[in-house]
């Protein structure tokens, strides 16, 4: 196959204020992060106050992961059709409404139908946030951008818990929704710093939207089931979804994105950070209330030196990036998940400090292989197809974070003979594997971009 064109240069000038846009996305990207992790420590008061079932209350996160995937990659493919603008501004809004209403909900379907709403509009602000680093930061500057949006989700997912279980302690669940009514203040400031696109007049591959949500829920409901019919339809699902975007003009996936063998081993790498990750924050509250009688203020309070170190090294893996490339960061960002996934395996159960220490490694690693990732990514796409594979390598980064949660949850319960320290111990030399898979298919993608002169080509 013939190598992938690099995106167009930039101009000398750049045609947005960069650091206000970035600093205010990061800002934005925070509190959505935020809200998605905030109300995982809030479910027992939610199921207690509303007299649900665990199995009801779980779908109040999952049916939030579900459409947050779907919708950032949604976001990401219009972009190459209506301007980041107008995107950016409805899911805005969207968020603020849904929030006020789950500000005042106060029965299980209110509060789903809010969250779900939620979700639809908050998958505006990631998808779109690497589409307008790749569309319009020059590559030498593009490193510092992604690194920025990369460690604010960081600090999200590490401050989550921790205002979360304040929020909910002292206020109650409802507040949870007011910190992101506050998203709607920052709609101006996006409009007057985003720049103006035209819209193009294409059609929009709606039964390809559609059939890609349907086929991702049953592949995360087969998960939590087991659910031979569901996993049977699923994979039924994504033969039609296969088949119709080869059909269609402007299919919801571009099929030629899947044929760039080095842009599918950068999608694997990030699918394998994320389940790294996820699984990491999900197993953390476990091990720290099962093997150490922790309360979720401790917790928190456990994880959040973590989220800080990776937000406070966002200007260094940024400037790490723009001046020596995305390789070596890559490879750090793999040596520290390694090392932090055996510190998880064989130390974790000897102190909560170990726990806390070992995870400042996670987020420090997971901070500079995703933004290394997906800078590279928009490196290596060509300009008509930033919107369409950022999008995608979104949607297999939540689905991979959401797949690690759930294969975590299921392999807690088939190993429930062994201790638990033993039980962790499984689970992340488990992850360790995946973790050396993900660096081999880097080396895979470096000796194919030295065969071809360059690591922008691909086979």
């Amino acid at each position: 196959m013939t190598g992938i064109p690099m995106s167009a240069p930039a101009p000398n000038e750049p045609v947005i204020n960069e650091n206000k846009i970035i600093l205010v996305w990061s800002f934005t990207v925070w509190l959505v992060v935020m809200n998605t992790t905030m109300f995982n420590v809030a479910l027992p008061s939610i199921l207690t106050d509303l007299s649900l079932s665990s199995a009801t209350a779980s779908w109040i996160v999952s049916g939030y992961s579900i459409v947050f995937a779907i919708s950032t990659l949604t976001y990401s493919r219009l972009s190459d059709f209506i301007p980041i603008s107008r995107l950016l501004v409805s899911g805005l809004s969207l968020l603020g409404l849904a929030s006020i209403i789950g500000l005042l909900a106060d029965e299980f379907y209110l509060l789903l139908g809010a969250r779900i709403l939620q979700a639809a509009g908050a998958g505006a602000v990631p998808g779109l946030a690497m589409v307008l680093a790749g569309r319009y930061i020059p590559v030498t500057r593009r490193g510092k951008a992604m690194s920025m949006i990369a460690s604010a989700a960081s600090l999200g997912f590490g401050l989550g818990p921790v205002i979360g279980g304040l929020i909910t302690q002292y206020l109650g669940w409802n507040f949870l929704f007011a910190i992101t009514v506050f998203v709607i203040i920052l709609i101006p400031f996006f409009k007057s710093l985003l720049p103006i696109e035209e819209r193009k007049k294409v059609k929009f591959d709606t039964f390809g939207g559609i059939l890609t949500g349907l086929s991702v829920t049953g592949l995360l409901l087969f998960l939590s089931s087991f659910s031979m019919i569901i996993l049977l339809v699923s994979v039924v699902l994504l033969y039609v979804l296969w088949r119709h975007i080869h059909l269609v003009k402007t299919p919801f996936i571009q099929p030629d994105l899947l044929n760039y063998r080095q842009y599918v081993k950068l999608l694997f790498i990030g699918f394998a950070a994320f389940i790294t990750h996820f699984s990491a924050l999900f197993l953390m509250p476990i091990m720290l209330t099962v093997v150490f009688n922790k309360a979720p203020g401790e917790i928190g309070m456990i994880i959040f030196p973590g989220a800080i170190l990776s937000a406070a090294a966002a200007q260094l893996i940024g400037r790490v990036i723009d001046k020596l490339g995305n390789v070596p960061v890559i490879l750090f960002g793999h040596a520290f998940l390694l090392i932090s996934t055996l510190m998880f395996a064989f130390l974790s159960g000897k102190s909560p400090y170990f726990i806390m220490v070992t995870y400042m490694f996670t987020s420090l690693g997971f901070s500079a292989l995703t933004s290394s990732m997906a800078n590279e990514a928009s490196r290596i796409l060509p300009e008509s197809q930033i919107g369409s594979g950022m999008g995608l390598i979104q949607l297999v980064q939540f689905f991979g974070g959401a797949f690690g949660v759930g294969l975590t949850g299921i392999l807690i319960t088939l190993l429930n003979d062994l201790s638990p320290e033993n039980i962790y111990r499984t689970i992340f030399l488990g992850i360790t594997m995946l973790l050396l898979c993900s660096l081999f298919t880097f080396g895979l993608y470096l000796k194919r971009g030295k065969q071809s002169g360059s690591a922008v080509l691909s086979e």
